[in-house]
């Protein structure tokens, strides 16, 4: 088995490098860049792509990349342009950035925003709490309701208990979570009926002079609606897993064989198939929670107005941000390769007869 951990060890970075590699090339050809970005506020220009192809043609800007030479821009010199270049890196060509790029990134070193007076790091460690808070207690609510439902229908297999609620989680399965958000607000945030849960952000104003409990009501209170709509697409796929695992072991003979004995149902449902049932179930938690937690958040998180790491991106990706693009992929990448090695140590630990180094030899 520690081969086999060596061995994904190891592949972790020349996988790190083509996934940055490919989002790398793919700038290259996305129109409109950081210089752009800055010279469309010098000129006071709401609208980047507006001052990119229209005002950029009367100013002079070629437009055709990221990786552009740049002759002028109406109001400002050449010597400002080429200025902008050197400061962006763009003075040198795109094989030697990405180079540098990967050299810093191994060192973990992800340089400052080029829009915003931080470095990545310190970006990305103001906002992951919000994401944190959305994932976790997402993945343990998608828990929490799934396997005590997936094992009921199971059991009831066929009966019109089975029947009805496979039909709600499908009906669940095929509602988009932006579009189940959007429902909520308008059932219980004041939308259009009731007004019983806050409408954005995590705290309310004040926050910081209620006391202990007061405080921790006041959060469930705000994160309850987020939670509950970035949970309903994994809560519908969580469930029918546990369901379809529990139905294949129930009707192996080991089980057969533990209700000959005599023992209860419980006992053998619980004793006996719950183990050999949740294996696939609990060791996809570590890949349900990073799924959450860095997937579908981003959509979540702007309808209620949470400063998470979803929105953050979306707004470097807006502005051309690319030290913080680029940052937060390589760390997003570098945490799913180790969440992926950490479920297979989680199948072992589930199940110790499980051995992926023997599998491999």
């Amino acid at each position: 088995m520690g081969a086999y951990i060596l061995r994904r060890l190891m592949l972790t970075i020349p996988t790190l490098i083509g996934i940055m590699l490919v989002n790398f090339a793919l700038t290259q050809f996305v129109p409109g860049g950081p210089i752009e970005t800055y010279i469309a506020k010098a000129q006071g220009e709401g609208d980047v792509m507006k001052s990119v192809t229209g005002s950029g043609a009367d100013a002079g800007i070629d437009t055709g990349g990221t990786n552009e030479k740049y002759v002028g821009a109406r109001g400002l010199p050449p010597e400002f342009i080429a200025k902008l270049e050197k400061e962006f890196g763009f003075d040198q060509p795109a094989w030697k950035r990405f180079l540098i790029m990967m050299g810093n990134y191994l060192r973990f070193d992800f340089g400052q925003s080029w829009f915003k007076s931080a470095s990545v790091v310190d970006l990305v460690i103001e906002k992951l709490p919000v994401s944190i808070s959305l994932g976790l207690w997402s993945t343990l609510l998608a828990y929490l309701i799934s396997i005590p439902l997936g094992i009921r229908k199971a059991v009831r297999d066929g009966t019109p208990f089975d029947t009805w609620t496979s039909g709600v989680i499908i009906v669940g399965y095929a509602i988009p979570g932006f579009l189940f958000a959007v429902m909520l607000i308008v059932l219980f945030a004041g939308g259009s009926y009731w007004r019983i849960f806050p409408l954005r952000g995590l705290t309310s104003e004040g926050w910081d002079q209620l006391g202990l409990l007061g405080k921790i009501g006041d959060y469930f209170w705000h994160i309850t609606l987020p939670t509950i709509a970035s949970t309903i697409a994994s809560f519908a796929t969580l469930t029918l897993l546990t369901k379809n695992s529990f139905l294949d072991e129930i009707n192996k003979q080991y089980v057969m064989t533990a209700r000959a004995k005599g023992l209860s149902e419980r006992s053998v449902l619980y004793g006996h198939v719950f183990r050999n049932a949740m294996l696939i179930v609990i060791a996809g938690f570590p890949g349900l929670l990073l799924s959450v937690l860095f997937g579908g958040g981003l959509l979540i998180e702007v309808i209620f107005s949470l400063d998470g790491l979803g929105r953050m991106g979306y707004e470097a990706a807006l502005q051309r941000d690319y030290p913080v693009v680029f940052g937060t992929l390589y760390t997003f990448g570098l945490m799913g390769l180790i969440v992926g090695i950490l479920s297979d140590l989680t199948y072992m630990l589930v199940d110790p007869r499980i051995d992926f180094g023997t599998r491999d030899g």
